[in-house]
């Protein structure tokens, strides 16, 4: 890990049919005007890239990954769990990411990011949803980075609010640190993400239950 270098600027809509997700983000990125939050269905979002949470495996059977299989069509599922295989060896660790073309105008990729192992987990008492929104914006820096300019707008869905059992405020809190540690940062790969944010985030689960919503920025912060 090192001190962010500038990125480009991107558009971020964080859209989930739950009012309480949508009322949540609203509160958790109160401060971060950049990101627009809408309550509706990710599939009506015009924007270069969707974001999908996922299993290891790539498995598009759930949740939203079911429903954009369903609007993408069955294509979409073999080129998300070629990428796992070609990048990752069959499963994608949580704190990683692929991006494939989507096979659509809209959007033109799409992103799978794991928040659980298998297709139904509960990963309430883990970082999971920060890891997985982290590593969701480095998918699209290193696509950015391979392909100049290709993404400059994603949507993102309440990341572990539904099968994976995440209370919305918990979800939202974790979905701006791991967004916030993205932009603080330059990580170098995957698995320095997943250093850095355990690092930083080592205590939350020693909080008492009513203070792990409220996530703070790390007093030591890199900035550029």
């Amino acid at each position: 890990m090192t001190i962010k270098h500038v990125k480009p600027p991107l558009k971020v809509v964080l859209v989930d049919v739950n009012a309480k997700v949508v009322q949540a983000g609203r509160a958790a990125f109160a401060d971060t005007p950049e990101v627009e939050i809408h309550k509706g269905s990710i599939l009506t979002r015009h924007v270069d890239a969707w974001v999908s949470p996922t299993n290891s495996r790539g498995r598009m059977d759930g949740g939203v990954d079911a429903a954009i299989k369903r609007h993408l069509g069955a294509g979409i599922q073999l080129r998300v769990q070629r990428a796992i295989r070609d990048r990752f060896g069959g499963s994608l660790p949580v704190g990683s990411a692929v991006c494939v073309p989507s096979g659509a105008t809209n959007p033109k990729f799409l992103i799978s990011t794991p928040t659980m192992v298998e297709s139904v987990q509960d990963v309430s008492e883990t970082l999971n949803v920060a890891l997985a929104c982290a590593a969701a914006f480095q998918a699209i820096h290193m696509q950015n980075e391979a392909e100049p300019g290709s993404i400059e707008s994603v949507a993102l869905v309440g990341m572990g609010a539904a099968t994976g059992g995440v209370p919305p405020r918990v979800c939202a809190n974790l979905m701006w640190t791991g967004y916030t540690l993205f932009n603080d940062y330059y990580f170098r790969d995957y698995d320095d993400l997943r250093k850095t944010i355990r690092e930083q985030l080592d205590d939350i689960g020693s909080r008492p239950e009513d203070e792990r919503v409220r996530i703070s920025p790390p007093t030591d912060r890199a900035r550029g």
